[in-house]
């Protein structure tokens, strides 16, 4: 099977131009000599694709930005080492209006659903002639129809959990628009309740469902000639399963306490069902056809890795991420560090949390003997950057005071610990040659629906019950089991699982939540997660630890790690409405704690 993203080929300047613009004009715009209009889209089949193909080459294709680890340094996981970052600022309750670094995605959201409006009005697109051969001018409408929907549910999906919050006591959500609207023109739009954009997204996905096959596998398509426009080079596109992934991600969301004022069950339980349609699939489907294995780590490095429920393009042989998390002393910047906070969120290698005595933790030597998954995802004093598939260490971590990679230069972590997660271990600037790997996000993987069908499944039945054919219990099983993406082996025997599985659905709902920590940390997830679990902002405003540490003159260390790093100061548990846009649409309402961006 070959498994490679498919461009659009020939997308002409007039579909290109919908995303150059970013002035209060049309979306399409003649550009760039002004011949051409909006009608001419029809004209050109490779066009009309365009109207769709264009809102995949938008998404991220990394976590190096403020939707992915910058995020995260908003939270108790990551500090970010500019004191000046939008995200730092943020965090401290300082945000200038003038700084928001959540308005581009406003615009991205809804430019992105201009185009599929566009394509979907009337069944405009739907309509198009693609190809000459009937049979085959089916199978392309039919997936760019449903790629249309899903897409569309995709960014709406993304605006409602940036800028849907509490606003003069009414949840709320986003301006729903299912027409190609300009929302940059003389608009003046009114936010849906947050229920209405629940119900709007999940249509979408229904509806995508039935023009979309169920993933993109050249074994799924039985007749070999129509691979050409069906099967696996259609990678990375949306696809039904990712639908329901989707679906899964919002039911759990709209299923959580904030979002859930009279706790109603049923969500939480279409969360649980649509979770587990994903994971059936994975272990039955592409189990048996596309090398998905239950038990192998993330290869953070394969745009094709089979754990990939949906994931963005990638950018082929970058460093962006290994140059922001490795410190200046092995030509990194540096820019952000995980929090002590996070560290001991790590248990131990005999699966106990660090404040159990039966871990055998010891805080004189805090690093020894912990869970396989900390070394593969944070670099600690004294740790080793080894290259893969040797014993080569390309470099040493100082981290004690006044040395080399130790808080204090603006090209070191604030709190002595530097991120390993998503790094390329045979990556070194100063080889003859260096190796650069592709990199992309899965903004949905194995892991996030293990974790979503957990967390709901333990609501609605605790860790054990037979309802949906699989227990609470046996889905964490399934993760505290798998090997980690640097080849540490996952937890065969595991007393401390059985021993918190056994407490019920409470103290078993705790532990999910600190395993989903955990699994993705440095993913730009966290702060969505804090804050769907909390009515109140006393998490969200816990102050963050670092590591202080001295080096004897033995050689050993000495180790402080209660120093405050950072101490967060949230009035709104909610991201901003675009200020301008306030200001533009006096329809608009903007959430609870925004005052001064009125």
């Amino acid at each position: 099977m070959h498994l490679k993203s498919f461009y659009i080929k020939n997308i002409l300047s007039l579909a290109l131009a919908a995303f150059a613009l970013t002035s209060c004009v049309d979306y399409l715009e003649p550009y760039p000599n002004g011949n051409r209009t909006t009608e001419d889209i029809w004209k050109y089949q490779d066009m009309v694709q365009g109207l769709v193909g264009q809102n995949y080459d938008v998404m991220p294709r990394g976590y190096n930005d403020n939707e992915g680890v910058y995020l995260d340094g908003a939270t108790d996981d990551v500090v970010i080492t500019s004191t000046t970052h939008a995200l730092t600022r943020f965090a401290l309750g300082s945000l200038p209006t003038s700084q928001d670094p959540f308005r581009t995605y406003w615009d991205r959201d809804y430019r992105a659903i201009f185009l599929v409006n566009l394509f979907l009005k009337d069944r405009r697109g739907y309509n198009t002639r693609f190809l000459v051969d009937p049979h085959l001018d089916s199978l392309v409408k039919n997936r760019l129809q449903g790629e249309a929907y899903a897409l569309r549910a995709w960014f709406q999906w993304d605006l409602l959990q940036k800028f849907g919050g509490t606003a003069n006591g009414q949840l709320l959500g986003f301006p729903i628009v299912l027409e190609p609207v300009d929302v940059k023109a003389e608009t003046n739009l009114k936010r849906n309740t947050y229920e209405e954009c629940v119900k709007q997204i999940i249509a979408d996905c229904d509806s995508a469902y039935k023009y979309l096959p169920i993933a993109h596998r050249d074994f799924l398509v039985k007749n070999a000639n129509d691979r050409a426009y069906a099967g696996g080079r259609f990678w990375g596109r949306m696809d039904g399963i990712s639908t329901r992934a989707i679906k899964a991600l919002v039911y759990l969301t709209w299923a959580s306490p904030r979002f859930n004022p009279s706790n109603d069950r049923s969500r939480w339980d279409l969360a649980a069902q649509n979770a587990k349609e994903v994971i059936d699939f994975k272990m039955t489907t592409d189990a048996v056809t596309n090398g998905f294995n239950v038990k192998k780590g993330v290869n953070w490095f394969d745009p094709n890795y089979p754990g990939i429920v949906w994931a963005s393009r990638y950018n082929n042989a970058n460093d962006a991420m290994e140059r922001m998390f490795y410190p200046g002393g092995f030509q990194g910047t540096g820019s952000v560090g995980a929090t002590q906070d996070l560290v001991d969120a790590f248990p131990m290698k005999n699966g106990y949390p660090i404040t159990d005595p039966r871990s055998k933790y010891d805080p004189a030597n805090p690093y020894a003997d912990r869970d396989p998954r900390f070394y593969a995802t944070i670099f600690h004093n004294n740790a080793k950057a080894v290259r893969i598939n040797s014993e080569n260490v390309m470099y040493t971590f100082e981290n004690w005071q006044n040395a080399k990679d130790a808080a204090g230069p603006a090209v070191n972590s604030r709190t002595n610990y530097h991120i390993k997660k998503m790094v390329f271990m045979g990556l070194n600037w100063s080889d003859n040659s260096i190796n650069r790997q592709p990199h992309s996000k899965s903004f949905i993987r194995w892991e996030h629906m293990l974790l979503t069908f957990a967390e709901a499944a333990n609501q609605v039945e605790g860790p054990d019950g037979g309802k949906y054919g699989m227990s609470a219990k046996e889905a964490m099983q399934h993760l505290r089991r798998k090997d980690n993406s640097d080849g540490g082996k996952g937890f065969d025997t595991d007393p401390y699982f059985t021993e918190i599985a056994a407490k019920g659905k409470s103290v078993f709902g705790e532990f999910i939540k600190n395993e989903r920590r955990i699994e993705t940390c440095f993913e730009g997830l966290r702060f969505f997660d804090i804050r769907r679990w909390t009515t109140n902002l006393t998490d969200l405003n816990r102050p963050v630890r670092m590591a202080k540490i001295t080096r004897n003159s033995d050689g050993t260390f000495q180790y402080k790690l209660d120093e405050v790093v950072e101490t967060r100061s949230y009035s709104s548990a909610f991201l901003p409405i675009p200020y301008d846009e306030m200001l533009r649409m006096s329809n608009l309402v903007q959430n609870d704690g925004w005052e001064a961006w009125k």
